[in-house]
């Protein structure tokens, strides 16, 4: 029997933080199931005639802080020849993004499963798709117009503004009513008001973490990971300098995930992190959500293990 061939379409794995990522979590999952893997970045793909190319590198990798894979030389492959591909580029979400997905749907259309479904990572902007579940979401306003920023700002007393295509804690403020910025802050996040942005409602429990939970095929793991803003910031991101501490879901994040789920299946979207302060929703993210190997750690799990066992599932 063949091995499955498995392709990660990420940034480049010479850059990552290996105690940290979770996509080489999952490689390292596949290592052990015995998958071939190869790695390329989404400038790797390109169209001829009628076929969609991709030139990658099958790649070893090993759960060594200090070496933690090797590639072999680069060859052409086409994407169809892959049974599986892993969609993990890092945000901006951007046109290069979205010309990427368009490749994928290609291989998608001659079989390959694609984790997760191309055009649903086109749909599901990770501020926007949240309010698909308004019983779930704080106070949310998404404007271009300043005015009505300022007027959100002024009737919440404090809210968090951020654009739609960040990640990690950028270009994310927290203004309060009277603060002598908020023109400023708007002006430059909206683009001199081209550009929507979202702002939200201040929720004070970020004080206990923003916690991210990781559903599978629409299914919670049973720990999330609260990032603990740093001292002095309101930013639950680790990127941002906060700390992750795991812990058991609340009976509202189940409910919540409950919320979401049959549209997550039925979108094709099988690895999402939910982002949740206090009782809402404030992000789904489903571009290459991480915290695997923190929850991995903390708990004794094999998250990426439980991916694959529905990824085999699927291929089946």
């Amino acid at each position: 029997m063949k091995p499955i061939k498995i392709a990660v379409l990420m940034d480049d794995i010479k850059d990552i933080k290996p105690y940290k990522d979770s996509s080489l979590a999952m490689m390292l999952e596949a290592s052990r199931r015995h998958w071939d893997i190869y790695t390329f970045d989404s400038n790797d793909l390109f169209a001829q005639s009628d076929q969609v190319l991709v030139t990658c590198a099958k790649t070893q990798v090993f759960d060594n802080a200090e070496h933690w894979y090797e590639k072999a030389p680069e060859l052409t492959m086409n994407l169809a020849d892959f049974d599986v591909i892993l969609m993990r580029k890092d945000p901006p979400f951007d046109m290069n993004y979205i010309y990427a997905t368009y490749f994928l749907e290609q291989a998608e259309n001659k079989g390959v499963l694609v984790v997760n479904k191309p055009q649903s990572l086109r749909d599901a902007n990770e501020k926007l798709f949240a309010l698909n579940f308004p019983n779930c979401l704080a106070s949310t306003l998404v404007s271009s117009n300043q005015d009505q920023l300022h007027q959100f700002i002024n009737e919440q007393g404090v809210g968090v503004v951020k654009p739609l295509d960040g990640m990690g804690g950028k270009d994310i403020f927290k203004l309060a009513r009277g603060d002598s910025n908020i023109n400023e802050v708007l002006e430059c996040l909206t683009k001199q008001g081209t550009t929507p942005i979202m702002a939200q409602e201040f929720l004070p429990e970020i004080a206990q973490g923003d916690k991210r939970i990781l559903l599978i095929n629409g299914n919670p793991i049973d720990y999330a990971l609260a990032r603990m803003p740093a001292k002095g910031s309101f930013k639950g991101n680790l990127a941002a300098g906060a700390t992750g501490v795991g812990q058991p879901l609340l009976d509202r994040d189940r409910y919540l995930c409950e919320q979401i789920a049959p549209t997550l299946k039925a979108k094709g979207l099988m690895f999402v992190g939910l982002d949740v302060i206090g009782d809402y929703i404030t992000e789904i993210n489903v571009t290459s959500p991480t915290c695997i190997r923190e929850l991995d750690e903390q708990f004794g799990l094999n998250i990426a293990g439980t991916l694959f066992d529905e990824i085999e599932q699927a291929l089946n």
